[in-house]
């Protein structure tokens, strides 16, 4: 059987959409984080940024990455979560409604991708924090 193989142009195309894909998310959740956004981006906003139809951008990231649009989105929203969360001064429900979810959603989404709670996870995090302390102290 005879095997195709993609012209050169189309395939420097599809890696272009993905590079753009990931740094329209970066810029987005930065925008979010600074707030100068208020509301999350989703595929179809990415597309419409990027001027392609966002069946196209899903096939195209799932095609170069091997993962789904949302893999990359959430992966750095857990990224973001998980850096908020070593800050003991923020309450959970105000990282939840700066990542724009509402505090019940963000403790699923958390659990679903980290296995534990945000809370579970804070505390986690404050006891390694302080078992660390007590070391370099003795």
């Amino acid at each position: 059987m005879a095997t195709y193989k993609l012209p050169q142009k189309i395939a420097a195309r599809q890696h272009e959409i993905t590079a753009d894909f990931l740094a329209i998310i970066d810029r987005h959740l930065t925008d979010l984080l600074e707030e100068r956004v208020t509301e999350m981006y989703e595929i179809r906003d990415i597309a419409s940024e990027m001027n392609i139809h966002p069946t196209h951008l899903s096939n195209t990231i799932k095609l170069t990455t091997g993962q789904s649009p949302c893999y990359f989105f959430e992966r750095k929203i857990m990224d973001i979560a998980r850096t908020m969360l070593h800050d003991n001064q923020q309450t959970i429900a105000t990282i939840a409604a700066t990542l724009t979810f509402d505090p019940s959603n963000f403790t699923k989404f958390f659990k679903r991708f980290q296995g534990v709670t945000p809370k579970q996870y804070r505390e986690s995090v404050l006891a390694a924090d302080r078992q660390k302390t007590e070391l370099l102290t003795i």
